[in-house]
């Protein structure tokens, strides 16, 4: 059961989209426009949003990019007449997760596809592996999921911690509940404290009413904090406090409200290295490193890539709605001659992009090389030695030639903070 918001300016297909998602067992909370479902959205999480395309005041794409500049968006799944569906097609190129044509083709082609959006760990976000390392890992994460500690997911970007996030949950005892994830590197440290904790009306300039922060979202689930070695002293702080005391105190406010949640965290930084430096709280990380799962990089583990490879390309024709094209065995050579500084998410970018320039046919070697910011390796399996500095250049310009200019959705990409994207923008001399 999933909270769905549905924006549409018809008032008899929206109510047709809420009678047959009801009927499914979900909640549902109607907008008459673009602006009443961003407005919506910024009042509390939902796990799915359908949006026309075409809306009075703000439009689908608008209220789409706005939605990804929030913590924690939920995807957006345009609804398009068949007319439009180019400009739909466009809108899943900008990040929206899928569109339907209007009038939709049957209610069961529109639960099937709030199912699979509902359920990433049956599509792309698969632990589809091969290797025996991440096999032992996964026994070990089915293990630990019923048993209410705390979890740290480590390793590098791209590598999936979300997903050990959300199998945890989906295993545990709290899957009938919320899963509910927070970006810590993109929170403004001026709001961060009000985005976990909460705050009353009038807290501050601005608060005009009162908001649950991320805690008592998650009542009853599972909280999510990626990068969380990102967290300033304050908020590390304050977040031991919850963990200890299982309550929380919302800013502005004097209540004690006691929150159930089951807290996994995440990180790409050393947090061992960072406590001995004084960059973390030893007591936080403790906490939070009950039980560690540590991820390992695509590159130590080669076997997996031509069958993550076939999955990957199979789940984004259905995305794109094109066919499953054929993979050409060099293409799995050419793959795995590449070092992959992005891992599992750069390669689905690369697959993603052969997959919409051949347009459904078969995919070359040509098509996947030589892949953005990645390394080759030579026959001889070292490395060869390409200046970092030029790589990581390269990898920036094309984040934002993806991202539009968007600077955000940039730092998405690329799995960092936007801090330490502008930083690297000013390093390099990017504008």
């Amino acid at each position: 059961m999933a909270r769905i918001l549905v924006a549409d300016d018809e008032p008899s297909f929206r109510e047709l989209l809420a009678d047959i998602l009801e009927g499914a067992g979900h909640e549902v909370v109607e907008a008459r426009d673009g602006a009443e479902a961003l407005a919506a959205l910024e009042r509390g999480p939902f796990d799915l949003v359908l949006a026309d395309q075409r809306m009075p005041r703000m439009d689908g794409l608008e209220l789409l990019r706005r939605s990804r500049q929030l913590t924690a968006p939920p995807p957006v799944v345009m609804l398009t007449a068949y007319g439009t569906i180019p400009e739909a097609v466009e809108a899943v190129r900008l990040g929206a997760a899928d569109y339907l044509t209007k009038p939709l083709p049957s209610p069961a082609a529109l639960l099937a596809a709030v199912g699979r959006l509902l359920a990433p760990e049956e599509g792309a976000g698969a632990f589809v592996t091969e290797d025996p390392t991440v096999k032992e890992l996964l026994d070990l994460i089915d293990r630990v999921a019923p048993r209410d500690v705390s979890v740290l997911v480590t390793g590098e970007s791209g590598t999936g911690k979300e997903l050990v996030a959300r199998r945890l949950h989906a295993k545990s005892g709290r899957s009938a509940g919320r899963f509910v994830a927070v970006n810590c590197a993109a929170l403004p440290e001026a709001l961060a404290e009000s985005e976990l904790f909460g705050h009353e009306k009038g807290a501050f300039t601005g608060a005009d009413r009162q908001r649950l922060g991320r805690f008592e979202e998650a009542g009853g689930g599972t909280l999510f904090l990626d990068e969380v070695g990102d967290l300033p002293p304050s908020l590390q702080a304050k977040l031991l406090r919850v963990l200890e005391e299982r309550v929380v105190r919302r800013l502005g406010g004097v209540a004690e409200i006691p929150v159930d949640v089951r807290l996994v965290a995440a990180t790409n930084r050393d947090l061992s290295a960072a406590v001995a430096g004084g960059g973390f709280r030893e007591d936080l990380y403790f906490r939070l490193a009950v039980v560690t799962v540590n991820l390992p990089p695509l590159r130590k583990r080669p076997a997996d890539i031509p069958v993550l490879a076939r999955h990957l390309v199979a789940d984004l024709a259905a995305r794109h709605h094109l066919p499953v094209p054929d993979l050409d065995p060099a293409v799995f050579a050419a793959l795995q001659r590449n070092r992959w500084p992005g891992n599992v998410r750069e390669l689905r970018n690369v697959l993603e992009r052969a997959l919409i320039v051949r347009a459904g046919a078969a995919i070359r070697a040509e098509d996947v090389t030589p892949a953005v910011g990645a390394t080759p390796s030579t026959g001889e399996g070292g490395a060869v030695p390409l200046d970092r500095e030029v790589r990581e250049r390269e990898a920036l310009l094309e984040a934002l030639r993806r991202a539009g200019g968007n600077r955000q959705e940039a730092a998405r990409l690329l799995d960092v903070s936007v801090r330490t994207l502008y930083y690297r923008l000013r390093r390099f001399g990017i504008s």
